[in-house]
């Protein structure tokens, strides 16, 4: 049996007709008690392997302050509580993702080791409050392309009743107000293991809603998110510099790019990193919005919110960034990551499948979407080709920082299953160059992410 989840009447209408109706008041006097603040179930499952939400992580004896970007496991010395392999998936087919069960067939050698389930989110007070007022006065515009009412720099919808809903939570998922990293990297990995270095680079980023100090809701066509990257390598990419603007206006504002190339020594305006464009430091695996899942605008899709599922995804990933359990060495394999690297975790998901609009292109005319119920930055995607098959699969690794809550690491992981390639982005060197939470009185200025800014910086 599909262990769906009893879903509120409330719920099962939105889901049937993709239409908006506010959230009652019995339902929003949920959150906070039997829903955390931001709507997910507080208690466990009925068979315990899904934990009850308990506060979430605090940080362990071994972690030092002193030391930026040294994250110690918590769980490092738990076992598996078994493994998922070909040979017994039709004993956990309910909880594997269509994706990874063609993995599962594929690739001899794969397997999906399940831990005790930890949940280990958390939010600063300032993100809970402004949920909780979300509840009741944040709504969208018809087309799901824009927000309408009063919004707050929060969960916008922590009673989603749609998929467009859960997909704004995504869009909008608490990541701070603003970090940087002095080293970030992305490697190809092919059907024979040989790796190629597709990306490095130092990135800062800003989301001028999540500012704590503020207290005003999003304006209605508001910046929400600033990206600035510089590559270092390879080669061909040295040099190079990326600013990104994402508005909360998806329909007349959208996502603003541009690059400077030190070849023409210029900054020119960017409009195709966007979309279905070959992600730049891919390798040729992955698009531009599957980016740490999904990335941009939602207006090529409709999306239909499914239900509330039990499935195992990759969770608490700490190993990943530990140099002696899991170096480039161990980790990076043929096919797929080495599985003693990858920790996996069963958790309730929110199910949502995009469907391409007509008139619209993208080369998955269908994606599905998996994405936890405490993180809505942490999930999984199946992405479809023109055939009906599934052509890759993506997959965050998530774990959590001790500095500051509701932050975690933006790696990820797109496997190619008609290349036997996979691409690992956006991640830092193991025991090195970790993302670094920003203090608010630190953040760059708005100029720093100003086309303007390249100039007199790129020069190689």
């Amino acid at each position: 049996m599909n262990k769906k989840l009893c879903l509120t009447p409330l719920l099962l209408v939105g889901i049937a007709s993709e239409g908006w109706a506010a959230p009652g008041a019995d339902e929003i006097a949920r959150l906070g008690n039997d829903l955390t603040p931001w709507g997910a179930i507080v208690a466990g499952n009925e068979d315990g392997t899904i934990a009850p939400y308990n506060g979430g992580l605090e940080p362990p004896s071994s972690y030092d302050p002193s030391r930026p970007g040294f994250r110690p496991d918590p769980f490092a010395d738990e076992k598996p509580l078994f493994s998922v392999t070909a040979e017994n998936l039709d004993d956990h087919a309910e909880h594997v993702s269509e994706g990874f069960k063609v993995m599962l067939r594929k690739y001899p050698g794969f397997r999906m080791d399940v831990y005790p389930s930890h949940r280990t989110a958390k939010y600063p007070d300032y993100v809970i409050a402004n949920t909780l007022k979300n509840a009741e006065t944040c709504r969208l515009t018809e087309n799901g392309l824009q927000l309408a009412g009063t919004c707050y720099a929060g969960v916008p919808f922590p009673l989603p009743e749609t998929g467009s809903e859960v997909m704004w939570n995504r869009t909008l998922k608490y990541d701070q107000y603003a970090y940087a990293s002095p080293g970030q990297y992305s490697v190809l990995i092919d059907s024979s293991g040989r790796r190629t270095l597709t990306g490095q680079w130092s990135l800062h980023q800003t989301f001028p809603p999540y500012d704590p100090a503020r207290t005003e809701p999003i304006a209605d066509d508001e910046i929400i998110e600033m990206l600035r990257i510089s590559y270092d390598s390879p080669a061909r990419k040295a040099g190079e510099k990326l600013i990104i603007h994402d508005s909360v206006d998806m329909q007349n504002v959208g996502r603003r790019a541009w690059s400077y190339l030190p070849g023409q020594r210029r900054v020119k305006l960017s409009p195709d990193i966007a979309y279905d464009t070959p992600s730049p430091s891919g390798g040729g695996v992955g698009v531009v919005d599957e980016t740490q899942v999904f990335y941009g605008a939602l207006d090529r899709y409709d999306f239909e919110l499914l239900d509330k599922r039990e499935m195992y995804i990759p969770y608490n990933t700490f190993s990943l960034q530990d140099p002696e359990r899991c170096s480039d060495d161990q980790l990076l394999q043929p096919n797929f990551l080495n599985p003693d690297c990858v920790r996996w975790e069963k958790h309730r998901v929110w199910v949502v499948e995009a469907t391409l609009k007509q008139g619209k292109r993208h080369v998955y005319p269908r994606r599905v979407f998996y994405w936890d119920e405490d993180l809505p930055a942490v999930g999984m995607a199946d992405n479809y080709d023109d055939a009906g098959d599934i052509y890759r699969v993506t997959a965050t690794h998530y774990f959590p920082f001790y500095e500051t809550y509701g932050h975690n690491t933006h790696e990820f992981v797109t496997y190619d299953l008609t290349k036997g390639a996979y691409v690992r982005q956006d991640y830092n060197e193991a025991g090195k160059s970790m993302m670094i939470v920003t203090d608010p009185a630190d953040a760059k200025s708005s100029r720093f992410y100003q086309p303007g800014a390249l100039t007199g910086s790129g020069v190689r």
